[in-house]
């Protein structure tokens, strides 16, 4: 009889792959609606056909990357609906996380989330890092749920956020208004003001779709 405590294996190289090309796609060295060339990518990477498929059939799931019949593999170009429907589910399990903190000691995550608000008040001249920070917030915010199933959905919807604000990074929003907004949301939350946190988490969520579709 086989036995299930076996030493774990290491990453697998298409866990790797993945994880390499999600970044890729996030900070927007693959562009959306950019062709993936298998052979290029393989040269690149330095791996061999088989376990880049694997990679690329991952993100395919979780819809990162589209396969066009005839054509290829295509990295997802997120139209107005796209963002509107990513934000409606990052919303969802933002929400979720949030309350799961608030039902416990605020002050820690508070202050952690107000730590990197203090960061992203120093880097106001820099949009990109601005944005970086933005996403790490609501990472954290997400971790310092303590929900590997709510930590694991947020991700993909992070790499389609990063597409989204680094497009437009220059644009998508003041860097003094994103430090007010966050500043607020953590501040909430440090104090345990459920209601309040809910509130803005939902009206950040709306000003962001709008400021990514009505530019």
């Amino acid at each position: 009889m086989s036995s299930y405590i076996e030493p774990l294996a290491q990453e697998s190289t298409p866990s790797i792959i993945a994880d390499k090309l999600r970044m890729a796609i996030g900070h927007g060295e693959l562009k959306p609606g950019a062709q993936l060339g298998e052979a290029d990518l393989a040269r690149k990477l330095g791996v061999s056909r088989g376990p880049l498929r694997e990679g690329m059939q991952r993100l395919t799931q979780e819809g990162l990357l589209v396969s066009i019949r005839n054509r290829g593999l295509f990295v997802v170009d997120m139209t107005p609906d796209d963002v509107r429907d990513m934000y409606l589910a990052r919303e969802a399990i933002e929400r979720a996380a949030a309350r799961k903190i608030l039902m416990g000691d605020t002050e820690g995550p508070g202050t952690v989330l107000l730590e990197i608000v203090d960061k992203m008040s120093v880097a106001e001249g820099d949009p990109a890092a601005v944005g970086e920070l933005d996403i790490l917030f609501h990472e954290q915010l997400v971790r310092l749920a303590g929900s590997p199933r709510l930590s694991r959905m947020h991700q993909t919807f992070l790499t389609e956020t990063r597409m989204c604000i680094h497009a437009l990074e220059e644009t998508y929003s003041a860097a003094d208004v994103r430090v007010r907004e966050h500043y607020a949301l953590a501040e909430a939350i440090r104090v345990g003001h459920a209601d309040f946190a809910d509130k803005l988490l939902i009206a950040h969520m709306d000003d962001a779709i709008a400021r990514l579709i009505n530019r």
